[in-house]
Parts: C-alpha cells; structure tokens; sequence
C-alpha cells in the first residue's frame, strides 16, 4: 500500500495515500478499538451540517476565503448525500470529549476539499482541517451541538412510528369494545371489563408518552454553538453565534435557539438525560403492555387464551406446532436495553467535571441506540402484532360467567359479607354464583338478569339500577 506522512503535536504518522482522513483520525482509530461500530452516520451527518453552516458563516464574516467556503460547503454536501462515510473511522466509544470525531470530520472534509481544488490528499496549505474547517469552533461546542441536532431527528421517528401505534390501538380498541372479559388484578379474577378498554387504556399511557416526547424534543433545540471550548466563546467572532443559529437552523431544518447561557450549555448535559429518562418511561410503558398481551393470549390450551397473536415465526426447535409471542417478548428486552442505557447515561452526565463533560461519547453512543431500536421495536410491534389481534369472544365470555368475581355486582344488594359467602361457596362447591343465588333464593331469575348483566358491570354506577 502506498502512504503519505502526515504530522501532529504527537508525531508523525502513515496515512494510506487515498484516504480522506488524517493523521488525528487515525490516532483515534488505533487508541480507541472498543465497540466494534462505527460513528452513526445521522451523527456524521449532523456534524457534517455543522462545518457547512459554519463555513458559510465564517465566510460572510472574511474569516476564510469564498474559493474556501465554496469547497467546503461542496465536500459537505457529498458527504450528507452518502459519500465518503466510510472515512470515519473512529469508535464512538472514545476519551477526549470527542475530539477524535470532530477532527475526523475536519479531515474528511478537508482533504475533500483540497482534492476539489486538484490538491493532493493531505496537502493542509491548500485547505487546513483547524483553521478552515474548524474555524471559530470547538469539539467542545460542535459534538454537543451536533449529538442534539442528530437526538431531534432521530427522536422524529419515535414520535412518527409511536402515533403509528397509537392508532393501531384506538382502532383495535374500537375493533374489540363488545368483547367482555374478566378482568384482573394481582393476576385474581376482579370484575368484568371490555377487551377494548383494556385497549383504549393502552393508547391513553402512550399519548403520555407522546406529550412528554414532544416537550424534550423541543428542549432539545437549545445548543451551545459558539461558545468554543468553555462557552465564553474565546476565537469566535462576536457575530459568529448570533449568525449561526439561522444558518444551521435553515441547513437541518430544525428550528435551533442558542443556550441561555453557553457556560452552562457547555458543562451540563442534563437535556441528554432528560430525552433518555422519557425515553426510559416509554419503554417501561411499552413492556408492561407486551407484558398484557403474553398473559392473555397465553395457552393456546393451558392459559388464559382470550386474545390471539399473530403467528410470526415457528416457536421450538423441539415442540412441533409451537409459537411463541416473539413481537412482545423483543419489546421487553428493548426495555431492559433502554434502562441500562438510561442508567450509563446517567452515569456520565453526573461525572461532568468543572467546565467541561468528557463523556459525551457514550451518552451518545447508548442515547442513539435507544432511539433507534425503540424506533424499530414499536414499528414491528404495530405491525407484527397489534394489527393482527384478534379474541376469542367464545372464551371469554365462558371465563366470565365462570367467574366468581362478578358477586362484585351483588353487594349494593346483600351486603358485603354475604356476597363473600357467596363468592367462598362457588369457589368451594365449583358451581357458579348464579346457581347458588337462585338456589338460596336471594333474587329472582329476572333479578339476577339485570344485576349480572356482564355489560353494565363494564361502566360506572351500580348494576340493575
């Protein structure tokens, strides 16, 4: 393979000649082999949108020259079309507040650049990855500002895919509203209810969590581009930061603010925790509803078996004819991932240390994760299962009028004590509360109609009244 040398502060190092990264990426790379993955490319994007904005901006200040701008504003938008990804090379896991990734991106971009201007690849005299690509800028203002650029697109797609779902369950509510069943607490029979409002009950905890989505996002617009490398934003022009914000807004589309204080959007990234912690609440409500559905559609024979699941895939290797509720059971472990990466993330903002967090790499790194498998488990867990549930009406009914929880019904009329007699003797002798109300002549026949009417149980107030 043929090299180019290229120097730093450290030393110098081989670079493959037709790389479009340097020799800072490359110290990266060979410091820090940890995960295996490479930086995710919304992030790379969202980064590269940053260098375009401020190369436009540093421009229009006489910062750099338009012949400049023009070659970098060329190799970032080659890059936010797909191109040359492949040159980042750095782990997202990494020390140094991300400075291996903004140097990466500097590099590519200008090395790009240099080769536009029929440069060669590493000759930084033409186009310098510091003072061009880089100019009026910080790792420790570009990474944090560029991880909330790429947290609101990628949270978009949670708020799409969860109103997706949303949907499925009002008209899945809807759907199933005739079907009674019993329903249940602390897994005991309780008192009828209607499949479709356990549904309907399933959408209201979701547009919770919509609410709460939608109110980080828009805290999210809030960045620190300016404020360089403590937030007092020393080597930025005055007018840098107050012309970046529209520039990067109209470049990513997002309606950006400038912090308050850049100080402190410098130190503090309590804004990363507060999107993963609602994040955290989403999934927990998500698996608790997972949760419902393996109950209830468990058996087919042995369980509870009121509702069914879409058949997706064969269940045993062993057990010929088994399926399992596999959509569910991976939004549970979706779940389980999003509280640990909750608890990391958390970790690492607290560990932040007088001006500076050093540990945005792996914020971002289990942040981005989670929005993008709670993105993909919701959008499997609308389409793979929610649509396609259908119940067992015949079942459900039989495990209603079996029931004894519906002498619930009876106590506005015999008391509770007597209705505790009651439910004790169904459940000792086997034979229904109907049966022995008659029996003992407690009601008429046309009495009990009204009072165990499984439907009236369903709604508020008292049942045959």
């Amino acid at each position: 393979m043929n090299y180019r040398i290229e120097s730093d502060s450290i030393g110098s190092k081989k670079i493959p000649i037709d790389a479009y990264y340097g020799v800072q990426s490359l110290r990266g790379y060979e410091n820090f082999k940890i995960t295996g993955f490479k930086l995710h490319e919304e992030f790379i994007k969202s980064l590269v949108e940053v260098k375009k904005a401020a190369a436009i901006v540093n421009c229009d200040l006489g910062l750099i020259s338009n012949e400049i701008k023009d070659v970098i504003v060329k190799a970032c938008d080659e890059i936010l079309a797909g191109k040359f990804i492949d040159q980042f090379i750095v782990d997202p896991i990494q020390g140094g507040a991300g400075t291996s990734m903004n140097m990466n991106a500097n590099e590519v971009i200008a090395n790009r650049a240099i080769e536009l201007l029929n440069g060669k690849l590493g000759d930084y005299s033409i186009v310098d990855p510091n003072d061009h690509v880089n100019c009026s800028q910080s790792t420790n203002d570009v990474i944090p500002t560029a991880g909330k650029i790429t947290a609101i697109k990628l949270l978009r797609k949670v708020i799409v895919k969860l109103s997706e779902l949303n949907d499925a369950l009002l008209n899945k509510a809807n759907e199933l509203d005739d079907v009674i069943k019993m329903g249940r607490t602390q897994l005991q029979d309780a008192v009828p209810i209607r499949l479709g409002q356990e549904f309907c009950a399933y959408s209201i905890v979701l547009q919770r969590d919509l609410v709460r989505l939608k109110k980080v996002l828009k805290n999210m617009e809030s960045v620190n581009i300016g404020g360089t490398a403590i937030g007092t934003g020393i080597n930025a022009d005055i007018k840098y930061t107050k012309n970046m914000i529209p520039c990067l807004s109209k470049i990513t589309g997002i309606p950006l603010l400038s912090d308050f204080d850049l100080i402190d959007g410098t130190q503090n990234l309590d804004s990363f925790l507060e999107i993963s912690g609602t994040l955290k609440t989403c999934a927990v409500n998500l698996s608790k509803i997972a949760n419902d559905l393996r109950l209830l559609s468990s058996g087919p024979r042995a369980g509870l078996s009121e509702i069914n699941l879409p058949a997706m895939q064969n269940g045993s290797s062993i057990m010929p004819g088994k399926v399992n509720p596999v959509i569910p059971e991976v939004i549970n472990q979706i779940a389980f991932n999003l509280m640990g990466n909750d608890l990391t993330i958390t970790l690492a903002v607290e560990a932040g240390q007088l001006e500076l967090n050093a540990f945005e790499p792996i914020i971002f790194f289990n942040l981005f994760q989670s929005l993008d498998t709670l993105t993909n488990g919701i959008d499997t867990f609308t389409k793979n299962c929610i649509v396609g549930i259908t119940a067992n009406k015949e079942r459900c009914k039989a495990m209603v009028d079996n029931s004894i929880g519906v002498v619930t019904a009876l106590c506005p009329y015999i008391g509770y004590k007597d209705a505790a007699n009651l439910a004790k003797d169904a459940l000792n002798t086997g034979r229904s509360v109907k049966d022995l109300i008659l029996e003992k002549g407690i009601m008429t026949e046309d009495e009990l109609v009204k009072v165990l009417d499984p439907y009236k149980m369903t709604e508020p107030g008292i049942p045959g009244k």
